[in-house]
């Protein structure tokens, strides 16, 4: 196992919009070993989570004490997200899973991150649906790619 590759697959895990569920794939496409590469990404996007469910309040809190456009910003960014939460409100941090688990952009766990902070949803259950979204986005990728490979050698 190569650190630069190691290193690639943590980087890409935590970066929006592409996340393990893209990075792992693509490691294994690459040689690299499935058990290693999952744990690596896994754990690089989870801990990307847990900053983001962590700072994004305070952050948000800090910026609208100190600027009139970041208070407009977030105003406008509640009011707006809020008329549209009755899945939310129906199925609180449950509503997280299917969300985070289709892997199509901007569904991802930073999205969802944002979805928890905007709608209230508490560390303690959103970090949960937001890791059980990410697996199934994982294992539906890795094994969308391991199949497609398999098939792509039996052909070729």
């Amino acid at each position: 196992m190569d650190l630069i590759a190691t290193v690639l697959i943590a980087v890409q895990s935590a970066l929006p919009f592409w996340e393990s569920r893209y990075a792992i794939p693509l490691a294994i496409q690459g040689g690299y070993p499935p058990v290693a590469a999952a744990a690596i990404g896994i754990a690089s996007n989870l801990a990307v989570v847990v900053v983001l469910l962590l700072l994004l309040e305070p952050v948000s809190d800090f910026l609208i004490a100190r600027s009139k456009l970041f208070e407009k910003f977030f105003d406008w960014l509640f009011t707006r997200t809020r008329r549209h939460s009755e899945r939310f409100e129906r199925w609180g941090a449950l509503a997280l899973i299917p969300f985070v688990a289709v892997p199509i952009p901007v569904t991802g766990s930073w999205t969802a991150c944002a979805a928890a902070f905007v709608f209230g949803i508490r560390f303690r259950y959103a970090l949960p649906a937001i890791a059980a979204g990410m697996l199934i986005a994982v294992a539906v990728t890795t094994i969308t790619m391991l199949g497609i490979t398999s098939v792509h050698g039996m052909l070729g």
